[in-house]
């Protein structure tokens, strides 16, 4: 299998960022966080998706879902990022440290109402909270999202609602196989893709653009 290390998640953690370094260094898109809840907007989204953008990076945003009504969660991210044709969309399925975490119904209601609103399912994100909540067994409803793995051990594990993961989130800057950090950037969040940089390109267009899932490429 071929796979590809050029893609970043970042939010309003990740402070003084040169894009421009990051793209040079082989860097080719970024996912960053928009909005999580119903009231929460990351501030660093807007100036970091105008840098990225300025370098013809590839650009991507993700919602942090927390317990309370899927829809209403994916109205506000939409109405937020309002994504262009090459915007790639994702929920970020984990534990909420912070108050009450989105259970298997509400990311359903979410990633439904993205398609409906959109034509094409986003991605989710997620690792052991997702695994724990899924106990073995399938969701029909989630499996029609590219799969997004966070796990930082030498080998990815895959809940059997996917064949196979798209990205690979490996490490987060401190945990995980190396490398860990990105000129123009310093420690973060790295993920790994299922194919080449080629074949992300032609992906991270299909996936907002055809109307249909997306998956990633076989090899």
């Amino acid at each position: 299998m071929s796979f590809s290390n050029c893609v970043l998640d970042l939010s309003h953690f990740n402070t003084n960022v040169d894009f421009h370094l990051a793209h040079q260094s082989g860097i080719a898109g970024v996912i960053h966080k928009a909005t999580q809840g119903m009231l929460y907007c990351d501030p660093a989204y807007a100036p970091h998706k105008i840098q990225a953008e300025d370098e013809g990076m590839l650009w991507g945003a993700y919602h942090f879902g927390v317990g309370g009504d899927g829809i209403a969660q994916a109205e506000y991210f939409l109405n937020t990022v309002r994504p262009g044709p090459q915007t790639l969309l994702a929920l970020d399925l984990e534990a909420n440290p912070q108050g009450p975490s989105m259970g298997l119904k509400q990311a359903r209601a979410f990633v439904s109402h993205v398609q409906a609103v959109t034509g094409k399912f986003p991605g989710l994100y997620a690792g052991y909270y997702l695994k724990s909540l899924l106990a073995g067994q399938t969701d029909v409803v989630l499996a029609n999202c590219w799969f997004w793995l966070s796990q930082y051990g030498e080998m990815p594990v895959v809940p059997a609602n996917w064949k196979t993961w798209t990205l690979w989130q490996y490490t987060d800057g401190a945990m995980g196989p190396q490398p860990h950090d990105v000129p123009g950037v310093g420690r973060c969040d790295r993920n790994r893709f299922n194919g080449s940089e080629g074949e992300l390109r032609e992906w991270w267009g299909a996936a907002r653009d055809l109307n249909r899932p997306a998956t990633a490429p076989q090899n």
